[in-house]
């Protein structure tokens, strides 16, 4: 009987698990390492005359090939999971059972029981070891291939990503790499020259409205890209990048804005003065202020930016207002257009004497997990094109009661990051672990009110790459004597002409995507293996 076993060694069901996985890697589903799963294979075949032993070995490869499917899959290391365990405790109960019901794909699931059922009737017909053995070799022979360095171009070393036929489309983890430190290096060396006195006659205020979650792919999704409130903007920015795919990070990055593109790190180190867009502003002059239509307490948002960027404290507490959803971390928001005319209404009458007035307002209404509250205290869940749809509303009817006011105003509209609706094959719908472009691609708007410009047919499109130093510039420029008037009129294209261009690069925390070439690369680790992104199966 041994000798038997020795020489016939088998996989068994294991079979199964192997299969599954080269036919998942040859679609491209799965992140396929074939190295370990060789290893793991011939740990498994070693034949074992002993009953107990081969239990005992079962009981040890079971957690372990859980672990190493895990970590062939896109998803983003575990312990990446493990980091964020604090903030997702602070998540409500509904919300953790609507993030776990999203790993859950009934289609998947259905198509498991039909493979697996294939696997009982094959198996008895076709030694499935020698194909399972077989298309494992075979991947770990592709996947041993001497990595050809890449040519770095002009781009890379300027920091931008421009294309050039010098590089090669397969570039190396050096190459990418010089381009990421080229690229900090290149912005740490910018910054907006603002003017040492308002010189613009028309004393006006500036509002900044910090939007979490809403990404032009989010709008695409849900129908609502051409809106009533991006229709009316005098600027659009068709390619901005957050930079970022949380809060936090998003907010200081845009009270940051006088400065070029900090890595992620250096975001909570003590800031240089002349990078404080709202600081810039209150030495030319502006009352600063600040509002939220939440209580800023989750992963400590408010002190972490008011610590980091220098803000004063909420000018009204929003608690007095009444409440309109419940959050996804369970405290109370408030409906936007609320808070806004309440805070417009403090500008009005306590702030009259202020000939210039810039307002920084966070809303986390459009959250994954926020839900409505009902008249009888109860809550239902709000799916994103009802929130999206009354937010805008919201915006649209602050923009009247500006109009009404007669006051100039200049209305600055940015998002933090999208909500990542439908996901893709590294990230479940909803997770932003991973700052893809999808994500942080959103729609920055700017619209001049009571400013005496004249009507458009249609917004001004900024169609170069740019982040939070070209609205920097374009606000600076509204402040100094205005070259864009010329003597038949005001003149969009000169204002919205040379604005400074950033390239494409994402950072979260030890996670940094990068554009190089046109395709997005990841790099989840310090000085880890940069990966194309796989964005094939969204």
């Amino acid at each position: 009987m041994k000798n038997s076993v020795l020489s016939r060694p088998e996989l068994g069901v294991w079979n199964f698990y192997f299969l599954l996985k080269l036919a998942l890697a040859s679609v491209g589903l799965l992140n396929f390492q074939p190295i370990p799963n060789l290893i793991f294979a011939a740990a498994l075949i070693i034949p074992l005359p002993w009953q107990i032993a081969q239990t005992l070995r079962t009981v040890v490869a079971i957690p372990i090939g859980i672990a190493l499917f895990y970590q062939d899959t896109w998803f983003p290391p575990f312990s990446r999971l493990l980091d964020n365990a604090d903030n997702i405790r602070g998540f409500s109960n509904e919300y953790i059972l609507e993030l776990l019901g999203r790993f859950i794909h009934w289609d998947w699931v259905g198509l498991f029981f039909v493979a697996l059922v294939a696997y009982y009737f094959i198996c008895q017909w076709i030694r499935l070891t020698t194909l399972s053995l077989v298309g494992l070799f075979w991947f770990s022979v592709v996947s041993i291939q001497p990595e050809q360095p890449a040519i770095a171009s002009t781009a890379a070393s300027s920091g931008t990503n421009t294309t050039s036929t010098q590089q090669t489309k397969n570039p190396d983890n050096n190459t990418l790499n010089q381009a990421l430190t080229n690229f900090h290096r290149t912005e740490a060396s910018r910054h907006t020259n603002f003017p040492d006195t308002a010189e613009s006659h028309l004393a006006f205020d500036v509002l900044v409205i910090n939007i979490c979650s809403m990404a032009w792919d989010d709008l695409e999704s849900v129908g609502l890209r051409d809106n009533s409130l991006f229709q009316q903007m005098d600027i659009i920015f068709d390619h901005f990048n957050s930079a970022t795919s949380y809060s936090g990070p998003a907010s200081i990055r845009l009270l940051r804005a006088s400065c070029g593109q900090l890595p992620h790190q250096q975001l909570y180190e003590p800031a240089n003065q002349q990078c404080l867009l709202f600081n810039n502003l209150r030495q030319l002059g502006f009352t600063e202020e600040l509002m939220l239509n939440h209580d800023g307490q989750f992963e400590s948002y408010l002190d972490n930016v008011r610590k980091q960027t220098e803000m004063p404290p909420p000018a009204i507490d929003s608690k007095i207002l009444k409440r309109s959803w419940i959050s996804f971390a369970g405290p109370p928001l408030w409906q936007d257009q609320d808070v806004l005319v309440k805070w417009w209404q403090h500008r009005i009458n306590e702030l009259k004497t202020q000939d210039r007035v810039a307002l920084f307002y966070n809303t986390i209404t459009l959250h994954d997990g926020n839900r409505v509250l009902e008249a009888d205290g109860g809550t239902r869940p709000a799916n994103y094109k009802e929130r999206a749809s009354s937010f805008i509303n919201d915006l649209v009817a602050f923009i009247k009661e500006l109009q009404r006011s007669k006051r100039p105003v200049v209305l600055v509209i940015v998002p933090e990051h999208g909500a990542a609706l439908h996901g893709d094959t590294m990230q479940i719908s909803g997770m932003r672990e991973l700052p893809t472009p999808s994500i942080t691609h959103v729609p920055v708007g700017v619209k001049l009110i009571n400013m005496d410009t004249p009507q458009q047919s249609n917004p001004v499109h900024v169609a170069e790459p740019s982040s939070y130093l070209a609205l920097s510039e374009l606000i600076a420029r509204l402040l100094r004597v205005p070259s864009f008037q010329e003597s038949n009129g005001f003149n969009w294209q000169l204002l919205t002409t040379g604005l400074p261009q950033t390239a494409w690069v994402s950072e979260n925390q030890g996670v940094v995507v990068q554009e190089y070439e046109g395709v997005p690369y990841l790099r989840i680790k310090e000085q880890g293996t940069w990966l194309p992104y796989p964005h094939r199966f969204k």
